[in-house]
């Protein structure tokens, strides 16, 4: 594999872009000098008009993103998502029953596992299935918010349209629209909070101590609406998609399997499901886990950055309102950094010495995933039960060759990307497997009843 540029400079119309392939500059620049590069560039269609300036992954660096970046913390840090376990660990042995039944249905099962996860977390409730309606007009506004962000708006490049008269700016009409969708139903999902809240019914959640804390933080009701759903537009098919490319990286490397299973018979034995307290006890599978995130990373460009004054590196001048890019698959697909980038090999991950290695796909700086914390408790769980239960493996040609997912045909749609739907065989290990998930995942949706 060719090793690209560590750092190159071009212009997109009037604005300075700087596309960041190395690690080291992107903690150089985007970490070290984060005072100057956590703001955004300018997203007129996207932020402005989507988003009605409410959206904090668009939203420039100052006041108002450090509140929403408050809320973010209160509800996702490391120390907040511990309290989230148990739920996670519940859902999961739900997540196993509906593979073991209908593997064939593994999206479906993934979306529904990620999408309980995120709904419990804000706005303190789960759900059975995937048919109520705000799941679908939630996809929508996230298919929405994608394709905002995707580049050739007129407006983006010539934000001097907005001084046209309002009937006369054609470029609003679908962005109107995607605003009205955002806007009905986030705050219709904040209402059934605090109706919840008035009956005495609401458990406790990120909405909740939104509404506590409302009056401090300063927030309107549109703005807390807004802080509120970041989980729930964006936790969701990030994390199905991880879990899918997890999957992926069983089928094409049986070897990293074995030593994964392996390490959990040792430590878990067969008698009970993984649990959180095993993780640490688990080195093997959490650098398995490690290596799926940078195989193939789910927000391989992320959100650029806007640097908020002139600034000099290595005697280049990146100047005020340039935009920076952290280019993440080229920077997960750096050889220096990952020997044969392209090989599925978890062995990386337990050699380095840089922990801030394995944090690489969620961003840089002050501008990182703040769903971090909660992301990688939902696929560790899921992954370790995943692996401790089910033998998973590629389907075989009409010549008994295994077919294998192709893992250039990822589904794109703005700043995410999954695996194209693949096929595979999935077995439980041994037979106690079986009777096992279907007892845990019994009490499990007993449990969960009162979330519903």
């Amino acid at each position: 594999m060719t090793t690209a540029r560590p750092i190159f400079f071009f212009y997109r119309g009037p604005t300075p872009v700087v596309v960041i392939n190395k690690a080291e500059i992107a903690w150089d620049l985007l970490q070290k000098r984060g005072d100057i590069y956590s703001s955004r560039p300018r997203l007129v269609f996207a932020h402005e008009i989507v988003s009605g300036g409410m959206r904090g992954l668009t939203m420039p660096y100052g006041k108002q993103w450090r509140t929403w970046r408050k809320i973010q913390n209160t509800g996702m840090s490391g120390k907040a998502s511990l309290g989230y376990c148990e739920h996670q660990a519940l859902e999961s042995t739900l997540l196993l029953r509906g593979l073991l039944h209908d593997p064939k249905r593994y999206s479906y099962h993934l979306s529904l596992f990620a999408t309980s996860v995120v709904l419990s977390i804000a706005y303190g409730r789960r759900t059975p299935d995937l048919d109520d309606p705000i799941f679908t007009r939630n996809a929508q506004c996230g298919i929405d918010f994608q394709r905002a962000n995707m580049p050739g708006n007129p407006v983006d490049k010539y934000p001097a349209l907005l001084n046209l008269p309002r009937f006369l700016q054609w470029f609003r009409r679908d962005g109107d629209k995607a605003y009205a969708r955002a806007e009905s139903l986030f705050t219709e999902l904040l209402a059934d909070v605090k109706n919840r809240v008035e009956a005495g019914t609401a458990k406790e959640c990120m909405a909740t101590r939104g509404l506590r804390d409302q009056q401090s933080l300063g927030f309107s009701d549109l703005e807390l609406a807004f802080a509120l759903n970041a989980p729930f537009g964006a936790g969701i098919d990030t994390t199905s998609a991880a879990l899918e490319i997890a999957l992926c990286a069983m089928l094409h490397s049986p070897g990293s399997v074995r030593k994964a299973q392996e390490e959990l018979d040792r430590v878990v034995g067969r008698e009970r499901l993984p649990t959180f307290d095993d993780e640490r006890s688990l080195p093997y599978l959490e650098a398995f886990i490690a290596e799926v995130y940078r195989w193939h990373p789910v927000a391989p460009l992320a959100v650029p950055h806007s640097v908020t004054t002139d600034d000099m590196y290595e005697g280049n001048l990146i100047p005020k309102g340039a935009t920076v890019i952290g280019n993440l698959y080229t920077i997960l697909k750096d050889p220096d950094m990952f020997p044969e980038p392209e090989v599925f090999r978890p062995e990386r991950f337990m050699e380095t010495q840089d922990p801030r290695i394995a944090d690489l796909p969620f961003g840089f700086g002050r501008r990182h995933c703040p769903g971090m914390h909660v992301a990688k408790q939902s696929v560790y769980i899921a992954v370790a039960r995943i692996l401790w239960a089910f033998d998973v493996e590629p389907v075989k040609d009409e010549g008994g060759k295994p077919v294998l997912p192709d893992m250039k045909e990822m589904k794109v749609l703005g700043l995410t990307r999954k695996p194209a739907p693949f096929e595979f065989h999935l077995r439980p290990r041994f037979p106690e497997a079986s009777s096992i998930i279907e007892k845990e995942a019994a009490e499990a949706e007993r449990l969960l009843k009162a979330w519903e």
